[in-house]
């Protein structure tokens, strides 16, 4: 619990990156997007295990708590990332939580972070969907925060990414939204291209 306590403390470092004072932290970010997916209309969840969903939103950045937030721009390859990642969740769920309720809470939340990062069963990708959306609710109201002082365009692009329907359209009308506040300021917000930022070489 008290390496956890990081999350807390951790900022996301894309907003570090342009200047947002008292950004919200790694654990501000899963919890609410655990809370988009226990609220989401019935007919999206249809099929799916919410509860599950639920624990993998709040499990997914588990590892940040240590390797803290890697972002497309720094200069991480995405092997490296899932490397360190993946080694921190080996370290948390056998070394600090293997000799608790006999190792089977590590085991399980292992296993669920790692359904996450394999992104294949349909929870895993609804919860990856759920991931962007929330980001771009968050890109959004900082925008509005600061009046449109700041342009975050650059976190647009993961709207392309994301596959599920129902959810992308709630990026959509997010992004809609956003358009109408800029314009409502005379300007216009500028929007990422239709790729994923370039990783950095190591």
């Amino acid at each position: 619990m008290h390496l956890l306590e990081r999350l807390k403390t951790t900022k996301r470092a894309g907003w570090c990156r342009f200047g947002i004072q008292n950004g919200e932290s790694i654990s501000d970010h899963m919890y609410r997007m655990s809370i988009f997916t226990m609220m989401a209309p019935k007919d999206v969840t249809d099929g799916l295990n919410v509860l599950h969903c639920c624990r993998m939103a709040l499990i997914h950045d588990m590892a940040e708590a240590l390797v803290g937030d890697i972002t497309p721009v720094d200069n991480v390859s995405k092997a490296e990332k899932s490397r360190r990642e993946a080694d921190t969740m080996d370290y948390i769920c056998t070394n600090l939580l293997g000799k608790f309720n006999g190792g089977l809470n590590g085991q399980d939340i292992r296993a669920i972070w790692q359904e996450y990062e394999d992104s294949v069963t349909k929870e895993s990708v609804f919860v990856h969907d759920i991931d962007k959306v929330e980001l771009i609710s968050q890109m959004v109201e900082y925008e509005r925060e600061l009046k449109c002082e700041k342009d975050l365009g650059e976190f647009t692009w993961v709207s392309l990414k994301i596959q599920g329907e129902a959810v992308k359209g709630w990026a959509d009308q997010l992004l809609r939204e956003r358009q109408l506040m800029w314009q409502e300021h005379g300007k216009e917000p500028t929007w990422a291209k239709d790729t994923e930022p370039v990783e950095k070489a190591t």
